[in-house]
């Protein structure tokens, strides 16, 4: 049950008292001077390291336990081509997903384009844990000098572990490699913008969208601020999710159809590799057309626990159209969700 793409706003507002809103009331604890954090680089390799922290962290009542904000800057300018976390112990033991509540990287010295007014969101993982590699050929600039921000959060109601880690390394571009750099654009049945492009529905916090108990369909209209060619979307949901869709209704085309691996009883594995759109052709997006994000839960009916959901993607694109594709021509006629 992670609630990282909107968690995020919260580390945004610390970041940026601009954004305080007296709503926002989902606050994380910070565990200062007991973990730490440190980068190291090895050859096209960038890997931050968290921790070690023993949980539960003590804080009764909240989700998760967040380590303080780590700032820091790469000495020269670089292209991430991909990258994937882990959660461990000290000693090398591989821990269960649940433990690592969210990861999220963040340059402060960049705009956002999807959530004006914040810095961008670049990468990041939750519960899914999904690596991303990016088509061959595309990247994301991170420039040299730039502030870069690394923040980290682990379940602290897990069972008693001592030394508990998590790292996240990031995949560069060798240098001098032909590149085309591709800007970061959220979107989300939740809202994933501090700005709020629309007002929270009925239920919903920053830990998602109240899932009622049964089968849910929840639906979220979208305008995109920039054309741009979808080469890679990285997908984020909860437990008990059963589909993320964004469809483009002005052409009635559906572009992105999601589908995880769950457990009998919904608990949330993986998204595999097959249900990760990668492209190098890539999907047209307009500012012109209209769009649909959607997102499918079922709650058990036996399950009193309230249940809080997401449906999300961080979509990778080139700015402008598709080569070959006429603005509003979406993917073409072939469908580009995953079989």
């Amino acid at each position: 049950m992670i609630r990282f793409v909107v968690i995020v706003l919260m580390v945004l507002a610390c970041a940026r008292p601009a954004f305080a809103d007296a709503t926002h009331n989902h606050a994380v604890p910070t565990l200062q001077n007991q973990t730490k954090t440190t980068v190291t680089t090895q050859g096209n390799t960038v890997t931050l390291t968290f921790g070690p922290i023993d949980l539960p962290s003590g804080h009764d009542g909240d989700l998760a336990a967040s380590m303080p904000k780590h700032f820091f800057e790469l000495p020269r300018d670089r292209y991430l081509v991909g990258y994937k976390s882990a959660v461990f112990t000290k000693d090398g033991r591989p821990l269960p997903q649940q433990y690592l509540h969210h990861v999220l990287l963040i340059n402060t010295d960049k705009d956002s384009v999807s959530c004006p007014g914040e810095p961008l969101f670049f990468a990041g993982a939750g519960l899914e844990m999904t690596e991303a590699r990016f088509p061959t050929g595309y990247g994301v600039k991170l420039e040299k000098g730039k502030k870069l921000m690394a923040v980290v959060a682990f379940y602290h109601k897990v069972p008693p572990t001592k030394d508990v880690m998590a790292t996240f390394t990031m995949e560069m571009a060798p240098e001098g490699a032909a590149v085309a750099a591709m800007d970061v654009y959220q979107v989300g049945v939740n809202v994933v913008c501090y700005s709020k492009f629309r007002a929270r529905g009925k239920g919903e916090t920053d830990e998602g969208m109240e899932i009622a108990p049964g089968v849910s369909v929840l639906s979220a209209p979208l305008k995109f601020r920039m054309d741009g060619c979808v080469k890679f979307a990285y997908p984020h949901g909860h437990d008990q999710l059963l589909l993320i869709a964004l469809e483009n209704k002005t052409t009635r085309q559906t572009l992105l159809r999601t589908v995880p691996d769950v457990t009998q009883d919904g608990t949330f594995l993986a998204f595999q590799p097959h249900q990760v759109y990668k492209d190098g052709r890539g999907f047209s997006v307009t500012t012109r057309d209209d769009y649909e994000m959607t997102m499918v839960y079922h709650h058990p009916l036996h399950d009193p626990q309230v249940q809080h959901g997401m449906g999300n993607y961080l979509l990778y694109m080139t700015p402008g159209v598709c080569s070959g594709q006429a603005s509003g021509d979406g993917a073409g006629k072939q469908p580009v969700f995953p079989d």
